[in-house]
């Protein structure tokens, strides 16, 4: 025997479209609720247009600028929530450059970034805060001379757009992004030249890059 309230169903086709219109939207909802996040896409930055620079205090005359030649790094971004994740930035401390051989040398040395025992530095990060329409706030872990340590940047989104330049395979789709932050160096044990104050402590960074999305 049929129960009654399935064959009121079934004498009543308005009740099963009603019935299978509110699953449909049912599982619309469902997927709606998935984190948008999840359709972040994979960004690897170009080393080509990448600079990793920084500014520092000599004897309070002059900031020396200095950048290192060689680094990487990818990101996880939703350009329709502006969501950023997923950040790693790798810096080859060898690379440093400031112009000067002799200042060079000294800098790839123990007394500063010790390039021979720690080859790189690191700066990562799990997420960020948006706080403007381009602005965001990246907390995250600097890594210098082993020991990892709290880093905030400060960042803008200047542009996303297909680059005018193509390749093979067609045009990349390219980000744009400026950072900025700052850190002590002596937190981290570089110690050279702070007490007497010929070298200053606080080191800013400076970070301009562009990015393919993948």
């Amino acid at each position: 025997m049929i129960p009654s309230a399935a064959f009121r169903s079934i004498a009543d086709p308005g009740r099963l479209w009603r019935a299978a219109l509110g699953a449909l939207l049912l599982g619309a909802a469902t997927l709606a609720s998935v984190p948008a996040q999840a359709q972040a896409a994979r960004y690897e930055i170009d080393p080509d247009h990448l600079t990793v620079a920084f500014l520092v205090d000599h004897i309070g005359y002059a900031k020396v600028l200095g950048m290192f030649r060689s680094a990487r790094g990818s990101y996880r971004f939703d350009e329709a929530t502006a969501t950023l994740s997923d950040v790693r930035i790798e810096v080859e401390t060898a690379s440093v450059f400031s112009n000067q051989r002799k200042r060079d040398d000294h800098l790839k040395g123990p007394d500063f970034l010790n390039s021979s025992e720690f080859p790189r530095m690191v700066f990562t990060a799990g997420s960020a805060q948006r706080k403007g329409d381009r602005q965001f706030e990246i907390n995250g872990q600097l890594e210098v001379l082993g020991k990892s340590l709290p880093l905030t940047l400060q960042a803008t989104w200047n542009k996303s757009a297909e680059s005018p330049l193509g390749g093979v395979g067609g045009k990349p789709y390219v980000m744009g992004v400026s950072a900025r932050g700052s850190f002590k160096r002596s937190a981290y044990g570089m110690n050279y030249a702070v007490a007497n104050g010929w070298v200053g402590d606080e080191v800013e960074l400076i970070i301009e890059l562009e990015a393919v999305r993948k």
